[in-house]
């Protein structure tokens, strides 16, 4: 599904414009980015969270010489499932 695909869907389930659902998706993505830009993280129970993780410094190759080279250290974002969306995936109501 791509993002006019969620919009389209979104507008449908909610009985709103295309419209007010594109503003919320950007919405919601602008405030999960400014909230792990905080390096805060955002939990939504049931569904997952979204956190910063941090990578430390590490060694590396390059795969077309062979050289190793240093990866800096870094920081990524990541969405931690949450038990209900986890059992939903599988097949399973979330209350076995």
């Amino acid at each position: 599904m791509n993002k006019n695909e969620l919009i389209e869907t979104i507008a449908a389930n909610t009985g709103s414009s295309k419209a007010q659902a594109a503003r919320t998706i950007t919405a919601l993505t602008e405030i999960i980015t400014e909230v792990l830009q905080k390096d805060d993280s955002i939990s939504l129970p049931g569904f997952g969270t979204f956190e910063v993780r941090s990578r430390s410094e590490r060694t590396g190759r390059n795969p077309k010489t062979g050289e190793q080279l240093k990866i800096a250290a870094s920081k990524v974002p990541a969405f931690k499932p949450g038990a209900t969306l986890k059992a939903a995936v599988n097949g399973k109501d979330g209350k076995d």
